[in-house]
């Protein structure tokens, strides 16, 4: 033991080939499956059976909470290894890394690394609530991570990453309208095995991800310890000259960098056949910097941000930005083997505090005194998260399957937000500690589940599954907004009626019926049928603007969708897949004249869409993969309007939908009917590939080249059509080229992430024409390591 991890500290510049071993040709980055009929109790979840000199091989998912062939799984899964995650992260990317890798996913965020929000076929929240819910449940080693905060834990030494598109209630709950992101680390085993990746590259960017494991009692106690450091040096000027009125100063790379540090330790006790269970606890210490915004990048009439310097900016407040959180976890799972039946329970919790602190105008403001007032600043003074699961399945490969089970969820957390307090409070500067607002939080579901599956024959399999889940949320306004001198309640003066303490309910069912059939050994179809819900919904931080709370109730979704997945030979493997589905009651989000977010609920959306992929190796050194999805979405509520871009009582961009004039808190804004409009960050395109070629060297190595991309068609930001909130035609370039080992257990490499340094728009703050920009074009040096 002692000469291995001799080794693995030896190791010490890492990162792992594009595409696992190159001696082989290399898996396809993203390997996505449209399931077929039956089951095979194959290896553990993350293998890849893969022929290792030519097939394009066999994935083992856990998409229906038990390990099985993808082939055989009637859900719509996609899965990126975790070498193929490993370098789409070489530049010390976050989880929005997955962003155009898989067809129907996409990812972005305005609130830096430790908010980001996802979105599955056109559907997720662009709310930047702390207390926002989203559409896209997060699972980490089978727990849920439903806070935001906590869904921003990175992830590190996994073996792989499964993304289940389409409603997924019946086995994961609410809030998976949309579909789930399942990711699994490597797990502790009785053989020794260790891995290393590391990186270096502009901007002094480090990433390290590692990990080692294997037997302390033979047969009895294993252990995996993981960890990550991911580091970059500021790189973005704050050219603001003056001194702000919370004390904020420019200067040279005051922005942009980060340092990320997390560790997790697994022990996995096996005292006897039947019985294992796999103790986990983890840490993360996170500093960094939040979203930067530049202000009027936009210019009225155009979605152009070709003239915007990237690497600068003039910030006036929040002392460059800075944003920093701790979390702490832990979990117990345990499985119990009864013979015809295991006997699974999962027991978890979470624990987050920490800060994010945005200058979120954009710059320096010409009008309010000549000082900005876009100050905001989130905090999470203490939360604690708790579930608990309890699950039965049959086992073996018989004809008739099912599962029941219960679930638990209770979150509770105190979060504090503050406003620049000069439009607020005149004559008030500085960082008034009279606008900080204090809200609790909490939120406990309860539900109980069941799935079964019967083959008939040897070619259909039929599966149904169902859930009842009662959800609560209830927000409660702990500290109000005070006057200047602090004594009078700001929020129950101007809102005499408005309630401090809102309590809201769902209570649904989810339910999933599906047909897969078999053609023959090569080309299955399926039929799938699924409805979900997402819990209702309290938006508090309208408080920090003495205004009331906004509310949404349960939405619901039904979804049709029918699949093909075929391989023809052992070389080529092709999937496709077309949907449509509607939600009603829909919950959306837009914007009021002060930035702060508005829920409310339309009456639905509509929306339908293909996706489709294809892994090919057509010679032995040369792998190929192409993904590709397409969507239109469209709400439709003729009664619906959003609030639209505006500062200083002027409009600031060109809208294109028909508007209105209304009293909004009693001053005149101008709305927007978004009757017809597509969801926003809805890409109506996506297209992923990758190749990968080995050119054998001697017997002990080869040279290898590597390349991949994503593009991204029309991309709506907001809830109404405008000439300038919108992106169309991003596109990200990746290349790699090194030399590894015969045996693919060491390489060396130069990579470039975003090679062209492509400036893409990710996303706005619409009453400032802000953008928000992709990350840097970043080149390394990269080195990677397996040792046993």
């Amino acid at each position: 033991m002692r000469n291995h991890s001799t080794s693995l500290l030896l190791a010490g510049t890492a990162v792992l080939a594009l595409f696992a071993s190159p001696a082989i040709a290399a898996p396809t980055a993203t390997q996505t499956a449209v399931a077929q009929a039956g089951d095979e109790r194959a290896a553990a979840p993350g293998t890849d059976t893969t022929d290792r000199g030519e097939g394009v091989g066999e994935i083992i998912v856990t998409a229906q909470r038990r390990s099985e062939n993808i082939q055989r799984v009637p859900v719509s899964v996609a899965v990126v290894d975790g070498d193929a995650l490993r370098t789409f992260q070489a530049a010390g990317d976050d989880v929005l890394a997955l962003a155009g890798r898989v067809p129907g996913l996409y990812a972005e965020t305005t609130t830096g690394r430790i908010f980001p929000r996802f979105y599955i076929r056109g559907l997720g929240n662009v709310d930047f609530y702390l207390g926002a819910s989203q559409p896209v449940s997060i699972i980490q080693d089978d727990v849920v991570l439903e806070h935001v905060v906590l869904k921003s834990n990175p992830v590190y030494d996994v073996a792989q990453v499964e993304v289940l598109r389409g409603p997924q209630g019946s086995l994961f709950g609410r809030n998976t309208t949309a579909g789930i992101i399942k990711f699994d680390t490597i797990r502790p085993s009785q053989t020794y095995s260790s891995r290393i990746n590391a990186s270096y590259g502009t901007y002094n960017t480090v990433a390290l991800d590692m990990g080692v494991g294997g037997p302390i009692v033979t047969d009895k106690i294993a252990f995996r310890a993981s960890a990550l450091l991911q580091h970059r040096d500021n790189w973005v000027d704050n050219t603001f000259t003056g001194v702000g009125a919370d004390g904020t100063r420019g200067g040279a790379d005051t922005m942009g960098g980060f340092d990320e540090r997390d560790a997790r330790l697994q022990l996995l006790f096996t005292p006897s056949e039947t019985l294992s269970v796999n103790v986990s606890g983890h840490v993360r210490d996170y500093k960094g910097t939040s979203t930067i915004f530049h202000r009027g990048a936009l210019q009225r009439g155009s979605s152009n941000i070709g003239r915007e310097p990237r690497d600068r900016v003039s910030a006036d407040e929040a002392n460059n930005t800075p944003q920093a959180y701790k979390t702490y976890g832990g979990s117990v799972n345990a499985a119990l083997d009864l013979g015809p039946a295991t006997l699974t329970s999962i027991t978890a919790y979470e624990t987050t505090r920490g800060y994010s602190r945005g200058d979120t105008d954009g710059g320096a403001a010409v009008n309010f005194g000549g000082v900005g007032f876009g100050q905001s600043e989130g905090r999470i003074a203490d939360l604690d998260q708790w579930t608990q699961e309890v699950r039965l399945a049959s086992n073996g490969d018989t004809d008739f399957k099912w599962q029941v089970g219960g679930f638990y969820f209770d979150n509770r957390d105190i979060t504090e937000f503050y406003q620049r307090s000069f439009f607020l409070l005149p004559g008030v500067t500085g960082r008034n500690p009279n606008n900080w607002v204090r809200l609790h939080d909490a939120n406990t579901s309860w539900a109980v589940f069941g799935q079964a599956s019967y083959r008939i024959g040897d070619r259909l399999t039929l599966t149904g599954g169902a859930r009842y889940t009662e959800d609560r949320k209830r927000t409660t306004l702990i500290k109000p907004v005070l006057n200047a001198a602090g004594t009078s309640d700001e929020f129950a003066r101007l809102n005499p009626t408005a309630p401090k303490d809102v309590r809201l309910v769902g209570k649904e069912p989810s339910w999933d019926v599906s047909a897969l059939y078999e053609i023959d050994p090569t080309t299955s179809i399926y039929a799938r049928i699924a409805r979900g819900f997402r819990g209702p919904t309290i938006q508090g931080r309208s408080a920090v603007f003495n205004t009331p709370f906004s509310t949404a109730n349960s939405e619901t979704i039904v979804s049709y969708e029918v699949g093909v997945k075929t391989r023809p030979t052992s070389t080529l493997r092709f999937n496709a897949a077309g949907y449509t589905y509607r939600v009603d009651n829909i919950q959306l989000n837009g914007n009021d004249a002060n930035g702060n977010g508005v829920l409310f609920n339309a009456d639905h959306a509509n929306a339908y869409g293909v996706e489709a992929d294809v892994s090919w190796r057509p010679i032995r050194n040369l792998a190929f993969s192409l993904g590709g999805s397409a969507i239109h979405t469209e709400i439709r509520d003729p009664r619906v309007f959003a609030q639209v871009c505006a500062f200083g009582g002027a409009v600031t961009c060109t809208v294109q939908d028909p508007t209105r004039i209304a009293l909004i808190f009693g001053a005149p804004a101008v709305l927007a009917q978004i009757d017809g409009n597509p969801l926003p960050n809805a890409p109506r395109w996506q297209i992923d590939a990758a190749v990968r070629y080995d050119i054998p060297l001697t017997e002990n190595g080869n040279l290898f080249v590597a390349s991949d991309l994503n593009m991204q068609g029309y991309t709506n930001f907001v809830l109404y059509k405008t000439r300038e909130f919108y992106a169309d035609g991003n596109l990200e370039l990746g290349l790699k080229a090194g030399y590894t080992t015969a045996d693919g257990r060491y390489e060396l490499a130069l990579f470039a992430r975003n090679i062209t340094d492509e400036k893409n728009l990710k996303g706005v703050i619409e009453n400032y024409n802000a953008a928000v920009f992709n990350e840097p074009r970043i080149v390394g040096v990269s080195f990677a390591g397996r040792f046993q």
